[in-house]
């Protein structure tokens, strides 16, 4: 699912806005252009569907992806990215179904099993006991801190321990600021689905401080923009 090697460059929110000014300038911007490309192929569509995603506009981003899939139907059982945006639209059952699919794909992605327990846990007809009980099976995501955030998510680990776990055997910097970054977000998530709000706002912030270059990065910080509201 959300592997750190599937990289793709952040478009910044707010360059959507300067759609309403460009009588100001002599020639378009790049956002500009690409707002006003024609939405032809399946990527196209995945682009679109990744903007709407950074935008907020979740609806409009799963339309997107579904129209994608429609182009490119062998790319159905892999898009996690579509399983995020229908969280964030608020259709836990049908997002919960989509990272089941994925585990096709990958049985040994700790992510993908964390965002169909999320997906279960805000379902009001199952809810947060019931998503544990039901917790995909993962053996080895060999990705630090990815198994102890797996067993934070199991009830078997605390948020201490994910954090202590990012600093085993002596990572770089750069790995360092990614492990760290994950561990926040997914202790944001997870104090979240707890109802503690306040702690959730910090390693949100946490994990934007520490922000990478990937889309979960870009969903750091529509999370983040979304709990400050």
């Amino acid at each position: 699912m959300i592997k750190y090697h599937f990289s793709k460059t952040a478009i910044i929110i707010s360059a959507c806005l300067t759609a309403s000014l460009s009588a100001l300038a002599q020639a378009p911007s790049k956002p500009q252009a690409e707002a006003s490309k024609p939405v032809v192929t399946a990527d196209d569509f995945e682009q679109l569907g990744s903007r709407r995603f950074r935008e907020g506009r979740f609806a409009e981003s799963v339309a997107a992806f579904d129209q994608e899939l429609k182009l490119a139907p062998q790319r159905a059982t892999w898009h996690w990215k579509r399983g995020i945006s229908l969280y964030y639209a608020g259709r836990y059952a049908d997002g919960a179904v989509q990272f089941a699919n994925y585990q096709m794909v990958d049985d040994n992605d700790v992510e993908n099993a964390v965002w169909r327990f999320l997906c279960q846990a805000r379902d009001p007809n199952l809810g947060v006991e019931a998503a544990r009980q039901r917790l995909l099976p993962i053996k080895d995501d060999r990705r630090i801190p990815l198994m102890e955030i797996y067993r934070l998510f199991k009830g078997t680990s605390e948020p201490g321990k994910v954090l202590m776990n990012c600093r085993e055997d002596s990572p770089t910097d750069e790995e360092l600021n990614q492990r760290l970054f994950y561990a926040h977000l997914y202790l944001g998530l997870f104090a979240e689905i707890e109802g503690r709000l306040d702690d959730a706002r910090e390693h949100l912030k946490a994990a934007n401080d520490r922000r990478i270059d990937h889309y979960m990065g870009d969903v750091a910080a529509v999370h983040l923009r979304l709990l400050n509201r």
